[in-house]
């Protein structure tokens, strides 16, 4: 399942205009119709995947304080940590053990690590374990690498390549407009940098996926910006994979102590959005169900609203649950909600290639 160029699509571009109409006004049983049509043009043989990976946290050690985030911790607080190369050892058998085929690898910025750290640690694993898909590193730690190091941010690329690394996830978006990520993470990489780190990575051949973190301070017009950068990108290179959704977490988080008002985002929302994402990405083949903050049921219904992934199972998962949500699934029980709305199953890579049908 290869990136598809939006001319052999046989819907209109959808303008920014027409998106933000249908997000104001068009009904939730519209916007699925609508969406799973498009999806069903390009998945016609109504095939559902999924991926068997861990989410290994290498460290939670960060100096970016996004007010987001209940996972991260300075230097020399308590439970900080960065993970032995004997630790991931043992995370990847465990992923092994269970079929796993990749791991969704990352961390907290951290401040002192360097290129040369890096590239040990992805030659140690991609040595070690050559039938493990490497897919890691967001785009603020590739950037704050390049400045740490003194070197350019395709030097980092290029090294970690050749190092093993295959491609890098779409985390650290959160929503690619200025004016919400200067009250959210005013320390992270603003668009252009997020949208330079990717571009960099696309122009050596290296895949990647596309987030959007909704639900804290944004507005519409806000979450339109943000799919316009993606799609432009996208149209350039087609170098991302897949567009995930995922709603904002507030338990926990610096950010709502400083906005108390701030409530975890529907399901009716989250659907609705999924859904205008599918329409307006039309260069975007697949798009990923956010179980994972979502829950389960949730996921599957996701699966109605334009979405033809059902993401990880994700064996292991720290980020989401440090803001008190937690969620789990296991092969069979992906296998079963697939199933239970007639579509097929399918286990992929990450490349998107499918391993194994049920």
């Amino acid at each position: 399942m290869s990136n598809t160029p939006t001319q052999t699509l046989k819907f209109n571009r959808v303008s920014n205009d027409e998106i933000l109409y249908l997000m104001k006004n068009a009904s939730l049983k519209e916007l699925g119709l609508r969406a799973r049509g498009i999806r069903d043009f390009l998945h016609p043989s109504k095939t559902i995947t999924f991926v068997i990976d861990r989410n290994i946290n290498y460290t939670n050690a960060c100096w970016v304080d996004c007010k987001f985030c209940a996972f991260k911790r300075r230097l020399g607080e308590e439970g900080v940590y960065v993970l032995s190369f004997a630790e991931i050892d043992q995370k990847i058998d465990e992923l092994l053990e269970i079929g796993g085929t990749q791991i969704l690898f990352q961390g907290g910025v951290h401040p002192k690590l360097k290129i040369e750290w890096y590239e040990e640690l992805v030659n140690h694993i991609h040595t070690k374990y050559p039938q493990i898909t490497i897919h890691g590193f967001s785009a603020i730690e590739i950037n704050y690498i390049a400045k740490v190091s003194k070197i350019p941010i395709s030097e980092v690329l290029l090294r970690l390549q050749k190092a093993g690394l295959s491609s890098i996830p779409g985390a650290g978006a959160e929503i690619l407009s200025d004016n919400v990520r200067d009250i959210i993470a005013p320390k992270k990489l603003d668009t252009r940098e997020w949208l330079e780190v990717h571009e960099s990575a696309h122009k050596i051949g290296m895949k990647g996926t596309a987030t959007m973190m909704f639900g804290s301070v944004e507005k519409d017009e806000d979450i339109v910006a943000h799919w316009e950068c993606i799609r432009e990108l996208q149209d350039k290179y087609y170098g991302f994979r897949a567009f995930i959704l995922w709603s904002f977490q507030p338990d926990n988080t610096p950010l709502k102590v400083e906005f108390p008002h701030i409530q975890r985002a529907s399901s009716n929302r989250y659907l609705r959005l999924l859904a205008c994402s599918r329409i307006y990405l039309d260069n975007f083949t697949n798009i990923q169900s956010s179980w994972v903050t979502q829950g389960s049921y949730i996921g599957q219904l996701a699966l109605l609203f334009g979405a033809n992934d059902l993401g990880s199972t994700m064996m292991e998962e720290n980020v989401v649950s440090s803001a008190g949500v937690s969620h789990s699934m296991n092969e069979q029980e992906m296998i079963s909600l697939i199933k239970d709305l007639g579509y097929n199953a399918a286990k992929r890579n990450t490349a998107y290639e499918i391993l194994e049908r049920y």
